[in-house]
């Protein structure tokens, strides 16, 4: 699994997972637990598969979720 981003917003974060099921990409949020007792000292990661890692990518660029990094 490769990571997309990491976030300690919540609700972002099920935003996210939302728009990535819609295009029937499967997406784990890691360390969701921990971030609710840590909050930003242990942010949360949402990961997808490695083969749905560059359409899930270029779905959060086009989503205005993240920048796109220059080079790529």
């Amino acid at each position: 699994m490769m990571e997309l981003l990491r976030s300690d917003d919540c609700v972002r974060l099920s935003f996210l997972e939302a728009l990535l099921a819609g295009a029937g990409i499967e997406a784990l949020v890691l360390d969701r637990n921990m971030n609710a007792i840590w909050g930003a000292a242990i942010p949360s990661r949402l990961m997808v598969e490695d083969e749905d890692f560059a359409r899930a990518r270029r779905l959060l660029i086009e989503a205005g979720e993240i920048a796109e990094e220059r080079g790529r």
